[in-house]
């Protein structure tokens, strides 16, 4: 079972918490904090879809482009 989700581009952790019984994640890699929770693994996918959704939304709203996930790739040129 992989442990992230992946939609539009983002990629959502997924964690459980057996105390509240809850699912719940977050976007990874884009330095805005992006949250989304689930009593179900089912919701939390659907959840997950919302938030990536919102947040690309409410980024236009404010006038600011989404930021995008880091590729992990990092170029260096030495002479």
């Amino acid at each position: 079972m992989a442990n992230t989700l992946e939609y539009g581009g983002y990629i959502g952790s997924l964690e459980y918490s057996p105390e509240d019984k809850l699912f719940y994640g977050k976007l990874e890699m884009i330095d805005d904090l992006v949250t989304f929770e689930a009593d179900s693994a089912s919701e939390l996918e659907e959840n997950f879809h919302m938030a990536v959704d919102e947040y690309i939304d409410t980024s236009r709203e404010l006038g600011r482009s989404p930021q995008k996930t880091y590729k992990g790739v990092f170029n260096v040129r030495v002479d």
